[in-house]
């Protein structure tokens, strides 16, 4: 590791002077400084290991591809041309299958929507009969003052 640059993993006034700046913006920051200038020695190490297993994950990834090429999600063929005809016109008859039960699905879902509508306008309309028969006026005006006589309700006094 290289001891003269001005920031490195070490007990220096410039390390010390950013990390309390780090905390003072934004206090993660500062504990990032702070894991830097504790742990930054071993950094190497941890790009190196991480660099190896980020690799092996996308091998593995590569080999899944390989796999599912051999299984006719790509152009691999076996060199059996009878296997390999019967094996296509199979992968085309499911996709044909596919395709019609998306196309079902699809109509399913349009059937349930139209009759999820219709029963969402019938419960409103049967809500806003009932709010409407609540809320008609009445003919009749049975409210009486204090004198006796009819009014409006409201105190003539």
């Amino acid at each position: 590791m290289n001891t003269s640059a001005l920031i490195r993993p070490a007990w220096t006034p410039a390390t010390i002077a950013l990390m309390v700046i780090g905390f003072m913006v934004f206090w993660p920051l500062g504990f990032a400084m702070l894991a830097y200038i504790i742990w930054g020695d071993r950094l190497d190490g941890f790009k190196r290991d991480v660099n190896r297993a980020t690799d092996g994950i996308f091998a593995g990834c590569r080999r899944g591809s390989d796999k599912a090429a051999r299984w006719g999600h790509g152009a691999a063929r076996t060199g059996n041309v009878a296997f390999d005809d019967w094996r296509e016109k199979e992968l085309e008859r499911l996709n044909e299958e596919r395709r019609k039960l998306d196309d079902m699905l699809t109509q399913f879902d349009d059937y349930a929507r139209e009759l999820r509508r219709a029963k969402d306008q019938d419960e409103f309309d049967r809500f806003m009969a009932a709010r409407n028969k609540s809320t008609a006026p009445t003919t009749t005006d049975t409210t009486t003052n204090k004198r006796g006589g009819k009014g409006s309700g409201l105190l003539d006094d």
